[in-house]
């Protein structure tokens, strides 16, 4: 609101909604066309989520003229950002909606994916729930199909229920040309040019679960079923420790060779 603190209050309450557009941290919001925002069927339910609804609808569709002192007014103002961004949730999924943030989409105003192998995929923003103040808004790749967080912090707490969680999957289903084709390229990792053994990397990865598993068995009381054999291993690993120190202490010639061997 710093922008508005000099201006008179008809300046205000009229330049409301272009103020909040333009503001730093809010370009992932499109604007709401006034004939939306003034047809009460959109809104429905909406009177129960938001403190001072009246008053912030007013704010919002520039008929405010309430005079109350700053601490009231910023309550207003702040129930007003909240009351646009669950009308948003609900515009962009109209034909209207849909397309405005299909320009924003194609002009990458969201980010681009930065995975290597998607080659700087425009990325859209989603919600994870429906429900108010439930997540952040998170940045959605159709190449990839993963979630990324905003670079900005300013975008980093935006609530994701602003956006919702069906916008992005309507939105290429209405424009389903602008859904890329997947991406087949995988990362292959390699040493010195030659790529790593897979079946090596799956018995790694395979241990890896299972032991992870274990773990949050054992958190929780459950016998794993691996106990007698997990303490059969570390017995045969402590044996084998102990005859390596032993051949070391005693100096015997045929430690070296024993070490060798195994």
């Amino acid at each position: 609101m710093d922008d508005f603190n000099s201006e008179t209050d008809s300046d205000y309450t009229s330049y409301w909604r272009d103020w909040f557009i333009s503001s730093r941290g809010n370009e992932y919001f499109c604007e709401i066309d006034e004939e939306y925002l003034t047809d009460r069927f959109n809104l429905t339910g909406l009177n129960t989520e938001v403190q001072y609804y009246q008053y912030a609808l007013d704010l919002v569709t520039d008929v405010f003229d309430f005079d109350c002192d700053d601490d009231m007014r910023e309550q207003i103002e702040k129930s007003a950002r909240h009351l646009y961004g669950l009308v948003h949730a609900r515009y962009i999924v109209t034909t209207r909606g849909l397309l405005k943030m299909l320009e924003k989409f194609k002009k990458s105003d969201f980010g681009k994916c930065p995975r290597v192998m998607c080659d700087s995929q425009p990325l859209l923003p989603m919600g994870q729930s429906d429900i108010a103040n439930t997540s952040p808004v998170k940045l959605y790749c159709a190449r990839c199909e993963d979630l990324y967080n905003p670079k900005s912090s300013r975008h980093a707490v935006i609530d994701g229920a602003y956006f919702g969680t069906s916008f992005h999957n309507i939105l290429f289903q209405v424009y389903p040309a602008m859904l890329p084709p997947k991406s087949q390229r995988r990362y292959e990792p390699r040493v010195f040019g030659f790529k790593m053994h897979a079946a090596a990397a799956l018995a790694r990865w395979q241990g890896e679960q299972r032991e992870g598993m274990k773990e949050r068995l054992r958190k929780v009381g459950i016998e794993t079923g691996f106990e007698n054999e997990d303490e059969e291993v570390e017995s045969e690993e402590e044996d084998d420790d102990m005859e390596i120190g032993d051949g070391f202490e005693q100096g015997q010639p045929g430690a070296a060779v024993a070490i060798h061997d195994r």
